[in-house]
């Protein structure tokens, strides 16, 4: 059972900020910006791509709710909806779940993001045919 698992059935403790019979929405303990949530839903999956459709665009309704919310509440000036998808992309727990972070100007916290180059728009078409290709199979 994991985390997410055990906070569900309440075996351990949680700061809950919504729930409905089929997700839950709580204060993540390490926040990158106080009052970042996690969206989960009630059933475990994991993947992202083994999840089911409906389950996603639930979890996604709710993403937008808790959003509305932390801007009407705390006075955010945006957000940022996270999903992190397996371990090579910083994934800790193999449950699905969303962050939704509160952001403010000059919080102070910037994505470490060292954006890239395509050698070519040969390499960058190449790439793409690949990915239409998955699509297609």
């Amino acid at each position: 059972m994991n985390i997410f698992e055990k906070i569900i059935a309440r075996e351990i403790p949680a700061t809950i900020v919504y729930e409905d019979g089929d997700t839950l929405a709580f204060m993540d303990i390490g926040p990158i910006i106080k009052g970042h949530t996690l969206v989960i839903p009630k059933t475990c999956y994991d993947p992202v791509t083994e999840t089911p459709d409906e389950v996603l665009a639930k979890l996604m309704l709710v993403c937008k709710r808790i959003a509305a919310a932390q801007i009407k509440g705390l006075g955010a000036d945006g957000s940022n909806i996270i999903q992190n998808n397996g371990s090579a992309a910083g994934q800790v727990v193999p449950h699905i779940h969303f962050h939704v972070i509160p952001r403010f100007e000059g919080d102070g916290h910037r994505w470490n993001w060292n954006a890239k180059k395509y050698d070519s728009p040969a390499e960058m078409e190449k790439l793409a045919a690949k990915i239409r290709e998955g699509l297609a199979g």
